[in-house]
């Protein structure tokens, strides 16, 4: 069913809310919810970075074999870099907007027209979410898909808006993953996969500014405004807005990688704060130079 409410992503804080209607309090307390991205179910080929290789047909509707760090995030960028170049990149990394009722509503599917002479006139594409669990407690995991079931999220929810079907589900131990890339590298980048925390409206939350290990202060990054809500209060945030890279200044960066997928700073158990560390490939003159100067002559 079609989605009222943030045209990013399905917040954590929303997917909690979801699973305390049917998670024993016991069990839904030590749970953390990642952001749901919205990822359409397309052809794709996987990344250079990936552990496997080539394409995949509805690779969006799935969830591919996860061996590598890097594997983690093929579906945790809204920029869908993943899809083939077939595909209509720029349509397919939004939703279309349909009124229904007077309130502007996330599509679950996108609708496009063909050119004339093929076989079929349109292509349906269909809208998934892609979130993950992790708990303080290793007992809480993992969810029957029972549970999973069924959830809706968003706004309007008793009219029947934001239902959602369980597609797919698997479990990651982050001790398992190769972390080559990153351990093999000198030079890295942070990215910051969802708004990093800085300011908050709600009670007894820490304000903080951004950790030590990222080169750029504050005042050069894009910040943007986001809301939480909680016992129907709404509580503003101020973050730093997703999508950017800063320079990794720390000397851990494995350690720092598995800190980012469990997501750091305040109000990280609703999905805010999830990093992804890049290791940067050094250019090709860099390379011509470090040669030349790791010459010795006898």
């Amino acid at each position: 069913m079609d989605y009222i409410g943030h045209p990013y992503y399905v917040s954590g804080n929303a997917i909690l809310h979801a699973l305390d209607q049917h998670v024993p309090h016991d069990v839904h307390q030590h749970l953390q919810a990642s952001h749901g991205m919205f990822v359409p179910g397309q052809f794709g080929t996987f990344p250079e970075e990936h552990s496997q290789s080539g394409i995949r047909p509805y690779l969006g509707s799935g969830l591919p074999d996860v061996e590598s760090y890097d594997d983690l995030f093929l579906m945790r960028n809204p920029a869908q870099r993943w899809l083939l170049d077939s595909r209509p990149r720029d349509a397919l990394n939004t939703h279309d907007i349909r009124p229904q009722s007077g309130h502007p509503t996330l599509s679950h599917e996108t609708i496009m027209g063909k050119p004339e002479g093929v076989r079929k006139q349109q292509q349906t594409t269909k809208w998934y979410i892609n979130a993950y669990l992790h708990a303080d407690d290793p007992g809480a995991l993992p969810l029957g898909e029972d549970v999973l079931e069924g959830l809706q999220f968003g706004g309007k929810r008793n009219y029947g808006y934001g239902v959602t079907r369980l597609k797919d589900t698997q479990v990651v131990d982050l001790d398992d993953l190769d972390y080559s890339r990153l351990e093999d590298g000198d030079t890295f980048l942070v990215e910051v996969t969802t708004p990093f925390v800085l300011e908050s409206e709600y009670p007894s939350a820490a304000d903080q500014d951004v950790p030590w290990w990222w080169k750029e202060s504050r005042r050069d990054l894009r910040e943007r405004e986001e809301k939480i809500l909680e016992q129907r209060e709404v509580y503003r945030l101020q973050t730093v807005d997703h999508g950017q890279f800063v320079k990794y200044e720390g000397d851990r960066p494995v350690e720092t990688a598995k800190s980012g997928i469990l997501r750091v700073g305040t109000h990280s158990k609703y999905g805010f704060g999830e990093l992804r560390v890049k290791p940067v490939d050094p250019r090709p003159d860099q390379c011509k130079n470090s040669e030349k100067n790791g010459k010795t002559t006898e």
